[in-house]
C-alpha cells in the first residue's frame, strides 16, 4: 500500500489527501472493518516513479504492473485493485471458515 492509506497532518488527520479518500486507504480500511489485521508494506504508490524500491520491486514481481493496492493471502493467491480487495473483504469476513 501507499502513504496514502494512512491519517494525515491537520486539518486532515482522519482522512486521507485525496477527496473520497485515497483507494490504498479504502482497501485498508474495507480488510480491517472485515476484521482482518493486514500487515502493511508501505511504499510509493505513484505508477509513474520507477520501481527503485523494494516495495515498488515486489509489487512488480507480484502483479507485473506498479500499481498499489496489492493484497497477498496466506496461500499466496494474489489480489490487485482497491475495488477488487474491498470486494475480497466483503465476501471473505476474518473467522469465515469458507
Amino acid at each position: 500500500m501507499c502513504w496514502g492509506t494512512f491519517p494525515v497532518a491537520w486539518p486532515r488527520r482522519h482522512a486521507s489527501w485525496r477527496p473520497g479518500a485515497h483507494p490504498c486507504k479504502k482497501a485498508f480500511d474495507a480488510l480491517k472493518e472485515a476484521g482482518h489485521f493486514p500487515e502493511v508494506v508501505k511504499t510509493y504508490g505513484f505508477a509513474p516513479l520507477p520501481d527503485v524500491t523494494s516495495g515498488r520491486k515486489e509489487v512488480k514481481r507480484l502483479t507485473g504492473e506498479s500499481f498499489v493496492p496489492v493484497l497477498v493471502l496466506d496461500d499466496g493467491e494474489v489480489i490487485k485493485d482497491s475495488k477488487n480487495i474491498k470486494s475480497w473483504a466483503r465476501v471473505n469476513p476474518a473467522g469465515d471458515a469458507g
